[in-house]
């Protein structure tokens, strides 16, 4: 057998009938398995010891020759070889079939490369193969073509008037026979000549045939090994047999496979033999090219092979394809040893750049390094009481291990990965429990939440590998998405309501307006009991300016004292040139989600990472603890229904009444009915909506959590205590009757069965995403994963010109976004003073940016990465900014890698429906996942252009979200059409 381990490449190709013969040790004539009462393989059977080797290691089957001083005898009673056992799993046998059958691959394969080197379509190519039609092969001097396919009624008459002047056959014998007939080195330049005038479709085709035909010249294959004469049988310990405890066997679907092939194959030579008639041989050499399509690709053609319960059988093809294939399975995905996984916890007391790891667990990954180290350290005389001493956990073993983790991190990844902040590193720290610990800002990263995720940890072993993960995966290196620059590591539910909590400002709270010599003195009044956390009260800054020190009085509240002692005071959200803002704080205002999230985008940026691991430990361990003395909750008395909303409802009912006597009158058409009962009820959900909010108390739990960003949103809260409002139907079309109750109230069992459809579409639709997106990534990884930044500068003199991106009158992308972090093709020149604000290829910062925004640009020439000339890849200066750091890109960058998984992460949050627009000139537009989708693949949305039924003058009218065309007839009659959103 060769040496499997070494090698530089693999080749795969199309093996001859001699080169199957070769590889195997003997023929397979039986389709017995093994004997069931003596449990050992039957002869020239699947499992045969004579062909595939002994099932037991230097012992023949009959038991004559036994241990292994008899190595390599050939038993002269079994003829089996004594040998180690090992070789059942590389020895090959072989059937030799009656007819030749076609290989699926190449007759089913789009495109098929049986048709195209035929010049045959696959319909017809299926039609002879599977017998039901007749391939003239030989024409001989009559009037049929070569290749002209005769049903049987053709057939006959053709053999009446010429005899046997033509040869026509059916079967993959006949498909043979014209393939082995093929000169590729002809075919080759007659194909070239042809090429020269063809157009159109004609030179498409000739285009792919060439191309088939000169891949079978280069790699020497013959076109008629594509139909074969010999199936090869792979070793049996590859498709084992077991014995299962009831007595029972349980065996690999191939071996079924196999035996029906081997059954059809001799049955039809046993009907060859005995010249059966034409019909019964065509039927049963059809019946066994069934049988190899089914072993070779089971499903690619008709219904699958089952087997028990209805379930397919798992043929030779998808033993390599797909995620449970050879390739992706064991291949790429091999298990690892110094990896464990566990269940994950929250560790509020970490910080950022560390993660719990259980006791256990970490003795167990660390083993081999705390062996070595209990024997340079004298605790044990060599490796194996090393060894014993780890294993009988005695207390020296865990001070040892104590002191390797020290320096040591390990890697944590959740599954799935959608992109690479799935992966990080951490410092660990041994705790107890069996549970691994992590800290909850990195949580978003991962999409990481304790309802009993588990996560797998990795230790890097060598010392490159630990300098990698320490430089660059380390999780206080990873602060900021790779997608878009934003920082990721955001304090998020607790921590932002803690935050909001303590910045609050309640009038009336005790202790308000007091004054107090020192924010100090301030913060102890409130620890006593003196003030409130929320009163607004007068309190002394001191600041040293220029030696001296001064005074002056401000307004703020103890909780914002607390809150921005975490924070350094010089983010830039106070003007501190001017002098009078000297003694402001630097937050003196009510604190939420997206005010936290700016913070930590300006202090990553004024003051890199480290400072800005400390302030978001700061600020996770203030809005926990103020959340935990909040004492926030929910209760069925904060869902507070608006006392308005019942004359709301009754005043839409009214309207509604209103409309459908238009309707019964006959004066709207139904579409219009439609359309103007779904806008009233619209308009009456926002305005119950609007009434809701304006009767919470600032300081109603729900309210809190809404606002501040910690929890839920307004549609959320609207469906608690305003009015559910309008539901969809299964086909997504929306039903004009809303539900008006909310959950507080409880809904009636017709509301509640409408709302149905809505939750299940959604559980259905998310399953459905998580696989499609997963997709997507795959392949734009696979397409992309090639694109590393190669050089610093290609050179080019080409770029792109950019500018804010817009939808009718609403801006998507401004131009501030486009070009920040790009780098200018030409000289950027202020258009009024001529003034240059930013250089050719010099970088384009925040406020270059700014700059060129303020002074009026509407549009920039950049460097860009569809422009770069580097081949293979592209240069630094055309890609720009790294987003995951803020500076520019390294050479060696996988960018193409980062991305495909910015547009594959959040591919599992956009929606897979199709948008219904109910109404007149309404359609269906594909949004979300499927839009993607087509925008890659390049292909034409689908959905018609809305045709006007009237001649004359149009003129566009837009609103932000919708655009209609108005047609002005000659006559003076108006009709107005709505075109999609975002449509051009």
């Amino acid at each position: 057998m060769l040496e499997l381990n070494y090698f530089d490449s693999i080749k795969i190709g199309l093996a001859s009938p001699e080169q199957i013969r070769e590889w195997s040790k003997g023929e397979v004539k039986k389709p017995e398995t093994i004997n069931y009462r003596t449990l050992k393989p039957e002869k020239q059977g699947l499992f045969c010891e004579r062909i595939f080797g002994p099932v037991k290691d230097w012992e023949c089957h009959c038991g004559k020759y036994k241990r292994v001083r008899y190595k390599g005898v050939v038993c002269d009673r079994c003829g089996v070889e004594v040998t180690k056992s090992k070789v059942r799993r590389e020895r090959m046998g072989h059937i030799e079939l009656a007819a030749p059958v076609s290989h699926i691959w190449f007759l089913k394969g789009i495109p098929s490369r049986i048709g195209l080197i035929l010049d045959m379509s696959p319909r017809s190519l299926e039609k002879v193969i599977y017998f039901a039609s007749y391939v003239v092969i030989d024409a001989g001097n009559t009037t049929l073509m070569k290749k002209q396919l005769l049903n049987e009624r053709e057939y006959r008459e053709y053999r009446d008037k010429y005899g046997n002047a033509f040869r026509a056959g059916m079967g993959a014998e006949s498909i043979k026979e014209l393939l082995a007939e093929i000169d590729c080195e002809k075919l080759s330049k007659e194909l070239r000549v042809e090429l020269k005038d063809a157009t159109g479709q004609k030179r498409v085709r000739l285009l792919r045939r060439l191309e088939v035909v000169e891949a079978f010249k280069k790699s020497k294959n013959k076109p008629e090994w594509m139909v074969l004469e010999v199936i090869p049988v792979i070793p049996p310990d590859l498709r084992p047999m077991v014995q299962l405890d009831g007595g029972r066997f349980a065996t690999s679907d191939l071996n079924d496979l196999y035996r029906r092939v081997i059954n059809r194959n001799n049955r039809l030579k046993r009907l060859l033999d005995l010249g059966a008639p034409d019909i019964i041989v065509r039927n049963e050499k059809r019946m066994l090219q069934e049988a190899v399509d089914a072993l070779v690709d089971n499903g690619r053609r008709g219904r699958p092979v089952t087997g028990l319960g209805n379930r397919p059988l798992k043929s030779l093809s998808d033993m390599l394809k797909g995620k449970q294939g050879r390739f992706r399975q064991n291949l790429l995905g091999k298990r690892v040893d110094y990896s464990g996984r566990s269940v994950i916890v929250v560790g509020p007391e970490l910080k950022l750049y560390q993660c719990g790891l259980p006791k256990e667990m970490a003795l167990e990954l660390f083993k081999p390094f705390v062996m070595k180290k209990l024997v340079s350290d004298g605790h044990a005389h060599n490796i194996k009481s090393a060894k014993r001493m780890v294993e009988r956990v005695r207390p020296e073993v865990w001070d040892v291990l104590e002191d390797i983790i020290k320096e040591h991190p390990v890697l944590l990844n959740r599954a799935p990965t959608l992109h690479r902040l799935g992966i990080q590193a951490f410092e660990p720290v041994l705790v107890e429990g069996r549970a691994i610990q992590i800290h909850p800002l990195v949580c978003t990263a991962y999409n990481a939440d304790f309802d009993g995720d588990q996560m797998a940890v990795h230790l890097p072993l060598s010392a490159e590998a630990q300098a990698e993960a320490r430089l660059l995966m380390l999780s206080i290196n990873n602060i900021l998405k790779p997608q878009d620059g934003k920082p990721v590591t955001t304090p998020t539910q607790d921590m932002v309501l803690g935050a909001y909590y303590l910045t609050i400002e309640r009038p009336g709270e005790k202790g308000e307006g007091k004054y107090f010599s020192s924010p100090e003195e301030a913060i102890l009044a409130y620890e006593i009991g003196e003030i409130g956390l929320h009163a607004l009260v007068n309190v002394r800054i001191t600041r040293n300016i220029d030696g001296r020190q001064q005074y002056k009085t401000i307004k703020t509240t103890p909780g914002r004292i607390i809150f921005n002692e975490g924070l350094s005071q010089d983010l830039g959200y106070v003007d501190r040139t001017k002098e009078e803002n000297l003694f402001e704080l630097e937050l003196n205002t009510l604190v939420d989600k997206s005010l936290l999230g700016d913070i930590v985008e300006r202090c990553y940026r004024l003051h890199g990472t480290t400072v800005t691991a400390e302030v978001l430990d700061r600020i996770k361990r203030k809005g926990f603890d103020y959340a935990t003395k909040a004492g926030i909750t929910i209760g069925i008395t904060d869902i507070e229904v608006p006392e308005e909303k019942e004359k709301i409802l009754s005043e839409a009912d009214e309207k509604v009444d209103q409309v459908e006597l238009l309707y019964r009158r006959g004066l709207i058409s139904e579409d219009e009915r439609y359309e103007k009962t779904l806008d009233i009820w619209t308009a009456s959900t926002e305005e119950i909506t609007e009434a809701l909010m304006n009767t919470l108390d600032p300081f109603n739990s729900i309210y809190m959590m809404a606002n501040s960003g910690a929890r839920g949103n307004k549609q959320q809260i609207r469906q608690l205590a305003g009015m559910r409002g309008l539901m969809a139907d299964p086909s997504g079309r929306i039903i004009d009757l809303p539900i008006k109750a909310n959950f507080r109230e409880g809904l009636t069992v017709l509301e509640y069965f409408i709302s149905t459809h809505g939750a299940r579409k959604g559980l259905a639709d998310t399953a459905l995403r998580t696989a499609d997106s997963g997709y997507l990534t795959r392949r734009l990884v696979d397409v992309s994963q090639d694109v590393i930044v190669r050089e610093t500068d290609c050179g080019t003199a080409d770029g792109i010109m950019v500018k804010a991106i817009k939808d009718g009158s609403e801006i998507i992308e401004d131009i501030k976004e486009r070009i920040e972090g790009r780098y200018a093709l030409e000289d950027v020149k202020d258009p009024h003073t001529g003034e240059v604000i930013v250089h050719a290829d010099e970088l384009i910062t925040e406020d270059m940016a700014d700059h060129i925004v303020k002074v009026g640009m509407k549009e920039v020439k950049i460097r860009s990465v569809l422009t770069c000339r580097t081949r293979h890849g592209v240069c630094a200066r055309c890609y720009g900014k790294n987003m995951a750091t803020g500076k520019p890109v390294d050479i060696g960058e996988a960018v193409g890698i980062i991305a495909a998984q910015s547009i594959g992460e959040p591919g599992t949050q956009l929606t897979m429906r199709t948008f219904h627009t109910g109404g007149v000139a309404g359609q269906d537009i594909t949004q979300g996942l499927p839009r993607v989708e087509e925008l890659f693949e390049a292909r034409k949305p689908k959905g018609q252009a809305v045709i006007t039924e009237v001649g004359g003058t149009a003129k566009i009218l837009e609103t932000k979200k919708k655009r209609e065309v108005e047609i002005t007839t000659p006559t003076g009659e108006t009709k107005v059409y709505q075109v999609p959103y975002g449509a051009r």
